[in-house]
């Protein structure tokens, strides 16, 4: 499907000066049909560099499938919408917005992004969310808004610290035992069994809470290292096949949760048996 790309600049309420945040939106195009509206997804900025090369083409493959697909730019309080680049340098300066930003500026973000795409009039309004390293920490708090309807986290990083934002004390896995996610879209969390950066002890407790609070969650581990989605700068971590398998899983509960209108939910205790 032909794919193309635009942005919105959009005012903030929490930044003082009300700076707006750039959203990047790439779009499914049918030919002859200017009115087709699509299902949309948040993609939340991948790792700490912005819009980069690799994010961008991680939502055209998206858009591709006939997603409409909305990319923040989410270092707007300290800096302009270029992608940052991936050397040393762009690095510290990411690691250091990462944890200078507010935790409700995230939120923020998330909530003008959603508001946009289902204001968009080639937009059916249901919504899906993915990211990587800190976008799959964003997704993960995305997913807490009823709007999005599946959340696949990318090797989501901070989850197990609580270490997002100013003062390194997030209350993700808080908001989880609370009953937040409760009632909420399916969840998806995918983790590198070779990630340091997410070790055993994170990810089981993760998935300890997750289950704890009885939240249906897919929890896939697999042989990779952190990063090994991203196609550029990877330093030797980038596993094409594995990232194409789980694109191919990411898309079918899309497809399964966002793809297709499936009326109210019911829950299955609720619905009338049939005999066979």
């Amino acid at each position: 499907m032909l794919i193309n790309k635009t942005f919105h600049d959009v005012p903030t309420k929490l930044h003082p000066d009300g700076r707006p945040i750039r959203i990047f939106v790439i779009s499914p195009v049918v030919p002859d049909y200017p009115q087709a509206k699509f299902p949309a997804c948040l993609l939340g900025d991948s790792e700490i560099y912005q819009v980069t090369g690799p994010v961008e083409r991680f939502a055209g493959q998206i858009a591709s499938q006939g997603f409409v697909v909305a990319c923040p730019s989410v270092y707007h309080e300290f800096e302009g919408p270029e992608a940052i680049p991936y050397d040393v340098e762009g690095t510290d300066r990411g690691n250091k917005y990462k944890i200078e930003k507010e935790l409700e500026a995230y939120d923020e973000d998330a909530t003008l992004s959603i508001d946009l795409l289902t204001s968009l009039n080639n937009c059916n309004g249901r919504i899906a969310a993915t990211g990587m390293c800190l976008g799959g920490h964003l997704t993960f708090r995305a997913a807490f808004d009823p709007r999005v309807l599946a959340s696949v986290c990318f090797f989501g990083t901070d989850i197990h610290s609580a270490t997002l934002g100013k003062g390194k004390s997030d209350d993700s896995l808080i908001k989880v035992r609370n009953g937040d996610l409760n009632g909420k879209g399916e969840l998806v969390m995918i983790f590198g069994k070779q990630d340091t950066h997410v070790p055993r002890e994170g990810r089981d407790l993760i998935r300890k809470t997750l289950e704890d609070a009885n939240i249906p969650v897919s929890f896939l581990e697999v042989q990779a290292q952190h990063a090994f989605v991203r196609d550029e700068q990877s330093k030797g971590r980038w596993d094409a096949a594995l990232t194409r398998s789980l694109f191919t899983f990411m898309m079918e509960v899309f497809e399964r949760t966002v793809g297709r209108d499936l009326g109210p939910k019911v829950p299955q205790n609720t619905q009338p048996e049939h005999i066979c």
